[in-house]
This record gives structure tokens, sequence and C-alpha cells, in this order.
């Protein structure tokens, strides 16, 4: 009714939970989280996501997907299924997976875009523990995204795998010093002023040798991605921070300054 959003349905089977703090209003924020705090052994999720002719939503994490030590290896995986009807707009910003050693995880996520949607989506993972000495020891990991803009069909799509066989993960030609990996991607009419302003400021940054922080920004139609790798967790998050300010018109605040 009028500029509102609401949940008009929702369903959550364990292991997801699915949290719903600001059910209605100008934008829905809700967050999903994992009965035992992350995934095990052989958890599968799915999420199937719905968002309504001009409505908006913000989907987040309470906090990082842990992916916990798999001694037997047994594969954790994720799917994501979003569709944005005409003039919907979505914020669909996880916190970072965090790969425990040993473990393995994949995930795959899926966006369709109808005429005049607008979306930003965030794709991050860490080294893992890093603080206990467990940095890029995992098994496996992947992650692919796909977003499809009617009419154009495909508009673009992301993949990431890193495989612990062969050279180590801690290569200089892999991951090296760096502990944090980011993509941020916005797309759409809504976001088009912001994705300007992101790769003009990127492209006024000057090179530096050895940096902490590795930032880069490309333009797609409609649209902007942004890659972001850092030594530190805490110097990707204020980077992305720093480009998202505009979300809090859309939102109606910032919900990563909020703790449920």
């Amino acid at each position: 009714m009028g500029h509102a959003s609401t949940v008009t349905g929702a369903y959550a089977a364990s292991p997801m939970k699915l949290l719903a703090p600001r059910s209605r209003g100008l934008c829905v924020w809700t967050f999903t989280s994992n009965f035992g705090g992350g995934l095990v052994a052989g958890d599968q999720t799915r999420l199937d996501l719905i968002v309504g002719r001009g409505a908006r939503c913000f989907l987040g994490t309470q906090s990082a997907t842990k992916v916990y030590r798999n001694p037997e290896r047994r594969p954790c995986s994720h799917v994501t299924q979003a569709v944005l009807e005409a003039g919907a707009f979505l914020a669909f910003m996880p916190a970072p997976v965090q790969p425990f050693a040993d473990s393995s995880y994949s995930q795959r996520q899926t966006f369709h875009l109808a005429p005049g949607a607008g979306l930003v989506l965030l794709d991050w993972f860490t080294a893992g523990r890093a603080a206990c000495g467990e940095r890029w020891a995992f098994a496996h990991f992947s992650s692919r995204n796909e977003v499809f803009a009617e009419p154009e069909g495909l508009a673009f799509l992301d993949s990431v795998r890193l495989d612990a066989v062969g050279d180590s993960l801690l290569s200089p030609h892999r991951t090296g010093r760096f502990n944090c990996f980011a993509m941020l991607f916005l797309l759409g009419a809504p976001v088009r002023e912001a994705a300007a302003l992101i790769l003009a400021a990127v492209g006024r940054r000057a090179v530096e040798r050895r940096p902490l922080l590795l930032v880069s920004a490309s333009p797609v139609r409609n649209g902007a991605v942004l890659r972001v790798g850092a030594t530190q967790v805490e110097t990707v998050e204020a980077e992305l921070h720093e480009h998202l300010g505009f979300l809090s018109g859309w939102l109606g605040g910032l919900p990563w300054t909020r703790r449920w």
C-alpha cells in the first residue's frame, strides 16, 4: 500500500533460519542465519526470493557464513534463486563466507531482473580463521553469480574457484598476502548514478607499490562491478561501506550499522 514494502510470505527449514526485523516499511530488511552458527559436513541450503513489483528488499546474514572443519570433505553448498519484478530493488549483501580448514563449499546464485529493477549484489570470502593460523587451508571453495536482465538476457557472469591442489593457495600468484576478496555488482536504472560515482572515485586513485588494499572497478551496461582485496577483512568492509552510503535513501537506513 502506498510506497511501503512488506513481507507477504516467508518459510524456512533447518539448517536455515529467516529473520525479518523490519518486515514492513520503505524497504523490508531480512537476514538469514544457520542453526549452530554455520554449515557442517553435507549441509545444503537453498533460498528462493521474489521481490514484487516496485518493492524494495535488503537481504543480509546475521554474521559470516562459517563452513566448519570437515576432515571427510563432505561438501556443503548453497543456492540462491531471486526474481525481481518490474521496478523492484534488491540489496543482496550477505556477510563474507569464512571456510575453515579442510572444509568444502560451493554456492550458485542467480538473479532475474524485470525492466526497471535494480540490484546491488555483494559476494565476498575470507582466508578462514587467519587469527588461528588457518589461512587458505580449506579443500575447496567456489562461487558463481549469474544475473539476467530483461530483455537483453545474461548481463553478468562471475565465477571463482579455489582448490587445494597443485600450487598452494598461498602462492603469490593465487591469494598471496591477502586475506579477503570481495565483488560488488550494481545493475539497473536505480543504481546507475551510484555506479558512475564508484567508477569515477576508483579511477582517481593513485597506484601504489605493495598496497594493503587493492581496488578495481569496471563498467558494465547500466552498472558497474567493483573488486576489492586486502590483507584485513575490516579493510575490505570499510572500503565497501565507503561506496554504499547511497543505499541509506533506498533502504531507509544502513542495516550494517544495526545489531539485531
